[in-house]
């Protein structure tokens, strides 16, 4: 018995693991898309689903565009939305979230420009400056789309898109005659136990 109670007072004392300090957060701004099913419904799910992130902060929603598709086949008019969050997760992260909240939604990547169920573009992250093919930021075809200067000019009159400088000089450049408001569509946070729908 004293044996046994020398060894156990011998044991160096047990620790606890040293969690890494929490990642600041920080901003970023998100712009949302859907031509296909349920666009607004989607849309709101990915609301939902972001907002349902340890990680992720939503902290403001734009109103619900209806916008001309740019490029690729013949396709249905979209629903766009730019969301304004703080990030606690690198930007790759986010990203990889993006992708994987997509997915959910049923997007298939089948053709460049093609239709799709969710598009989530990260269009700025933190004032940072991309090459990256995988993450080029800020987003490279921002500046020349209203349906993305748009909606975050209503949450942000006086932002600037990194390198292209205040977002109402390009906005004021582009035409928007294929972005329209759409009435009555409003986007919202998760009520209290609310849970993310799926198709």
């Amino acid at each position: 018995g004293r044996r046994r109670l020398a060894r156990r007072r011998g044991r160096p004392p047990m620790t606890q693991p040293v969690r890494p300090p929490a990642r600041p957060p920080v901003p970023a701004v998100l712009s949302v898309g859907s031509n296909l099913g349920d666009r607004l419904g989607t849309l709101q799910g990915c609301v939902l689903a972001l907002a349902q992130r340890p990680d992720v902060d939503v902290l403001a929603i734009s109103p619900v565009y209806q916008t001309a598709p740019v490029g690729g086949p013949p396709q249905p008019d979209y629903l766009n939305a730019v969301l304004i969050v703080a990030a606690r997760t690198p930007a790759r992260d986010l990203l990889a979230a993006a992708h994987e909240i997509e997915a959910g939604f049923g997007r298939v990547r089948a053709e460049r420009f093609g239709p799709r169920t969710l598009d989530i573009d990260i269009i700025s992250y933190d004032g940072l400056r991309s090459d990256d093919p995988e993450l080029t930021l800020p987003h490279p075809r921002a500046h020349q789309r209203a349906f993305v200067l748009q909606p975050w000019h209503d949450l942000e009159p006086g932002a600037e898109l990194p390198g292209r400088g205040p977002i109402a000089a390009l906005l004021a450049g582009l035409d928007d005659d294929g972005v329209q408001r759409v009435p009555g569509a409003v986007l919202h946070l998760p009520a209290p136990g609310e849970g993310v729908p799926r198709p």
